[in-house]
């Protein structure tokens, strides 16, 4: 079994995705680097990493098959996955007040499946290699949404609330085996997907929830992506870590 470290970045063409395989190649992992339609991003990607041996995935991790070969194909070329970050996502609205019923089912659906079921999925086929192999980390990628509701997107609330759930489920479940499962919620963070957004509500509005008067950095949660990557944050287990500029507090 070859002694290079793997981390399996899913979205990662573009966003959290990105900024998370940057900082793990930065730190010495070899990137499976996952999409699903932006092929040219994800080529574009690798050439940035540092280090080498890093490879593009193509894969729907919504479909169940999909993603059950996108773990078989990574462990195909490097024969070993010790790093999960499932960061591929998207929000979905919905509208309860005036919508279509069929919408509403179909939103349900697609966000349950991509923002939930994708990446416990993606758990449980990482599972069994790290198990193999005495050690791993997963790292999920939820939302500050998940606390503080959606009212315009209250299935993609909902997925992320289940997936920090899961995360401390899973932590429970594997921690014998040496893995380590975390979440991180991010806030508003200037992504393609997100600033769209953020431009519709006032870019100065959003900033001004955060203390610090700007919106989150992709780089900010790539950068501990890596910090849980590492070899220090085994006790940080089953964590749910709030990154959002302390721009919503829990009690």
């Amino acid at each position: 079994m070859s002694e290079v470290k793997v981390a399996l970045v899913t979205g990662a063409a573009s966003g959290i995705g990105r900024a998370s395989a940057i900082a793990l190649a930065a730190a010495g992992f070899t990137i499976a680097v996952n999409y699903r339609s932006k092929k040219a991003e994800a080529m574009t990607l690798l050439e940035e990493l540092a280090g080498d041996g890093h490879q593009a995935f193509c894969a729907d991790v919504a479909d169940a098959n999909d993603a059950g070969k996108l773990v078989s194909d990574v462990l195909e070329v490097y024969q070993r996955l010790d790093v999960l970050v499932n960061a591929a996502g998207q929000f979905t609205p919905q509208d309860i007040k005036n919508g279509n019923y069929r919408e509403w089912q179909d939103a349900w659906q697609h966000s349950l499946q991509l923002n939930l079921m994708a990446p416990v999925n993606l758990a449980f086929l990482a599972a069994k290699p790290m198990k193999e192999q005495g050690s791993g980390k997963i790292i999920n990628i939820t939302s500050r949404g998940a606390f503080r509701g959606e009212p315009t997107a209250p299935a993609y609330g909902a997925a992320k609330s289940g997936l920090n759930s899961a995360t401390q489920s899973l932590a429970l479940a594997l921690g014998e085996h040496g893995i380590c499962v975390y979440a991180i919620a991010p806030g508003w963070t200037e992504t393609p997907a997100a600033s769209p957004r953020i431009r519709k509500q006032g870019w100065d509005d959003v900033a001004a929830q955060s203390p610090l008067g700007r919106i989150g950095r992709p780089s900010e949660i790539g950068n501990l992506v890596a910090f849980l990557a590492g070899s220090e944050t085994d006790y940080l287990t089953g964590a749910i870590i709030d990154a959002n500029g302390a721009s919503y507090l829990r009690n």
